[in-house]
């Protein structure tokens, strides 16, 4: 059976030991992570992340989403739907640019793929590409030819359309209230 590309957004407390509890769980269960991202979000404290995981079934992700919803310091998982997502990545490439023809070949492709230069030096030039895998990896290809030195990729962050947010699946227990009165 194949195995079908899924996107996790997971809300959880700023504490420390929390990605690897993440990941320790991600481990246990059997699954790779594909791509993986992290930052705090407007409620101070809390942290999502964004992983991709590669699995067989829907049965498989259900079941890994509610052994992580099952860790203290996770506030809501949601599986985000294909269809109803926008997905994107940073790509930073430090790319090898020695002559003035090799440096007017890679601005020109920058142009195409809407990427930005943020660093000129003599011999080389640091572009920075926002989109999905497939744009990140097409200028990576285009770019061989003139030498990569460099590659820093973020990972996926994902948001899903509309005005659904994650935070409308966040679960409902007083231990995130802190000994605050529960409504």
């Amino acid at each position: 059976m194949e195995k079908k590309r899924y996107t996790l957004a997971i809300l959880v407390d700023n504490v420390s030991g929390v990605l690897s509890q993440i990941a320790h769980l991600f481990a246990r269960k059997g699954f790779n992570i594909e791509a993986f991202s992290a930052g705090p979000i407007e409620k101070e404290g809390v942290t999502r992340i964004t992983v991709e995981v590669l699995a067989e079934t829907d049965a498989q992700i259900n079941l890994l989403c509610n052994q992580l919803r099952k860790l203290f310091p996770v506030h809501s998982v949601k599986v985000l739907a294909p269809a109803n997502t926008l997905r994107r990545e940073l790509s930073l490439i430090k790319v090898k640019a020695e002559t003035p023809e090799a440096r007017n070949e890679i601005i020109q492709i920058c142009n195409i793929f809407r990427a930005s230069i943020l660093d000129v030096a003599p011999d080389s030039l640091i572009l920075a590409v926002i989109g999905e895998e497939d744009k990140a990896q097409a200028i990576q290809s285009l770019m061989e030819k003139h030498g990569i030195l460099e590659i820093d990729r973020t990972g996926i962050v994902a948001l899903e359309r509309g005005k659904t947010t994650l935070h409308d699946d966040t679960k409902v227990r007083s231990e995130f209230n802190y000994g605050k009165n529960v409504r």
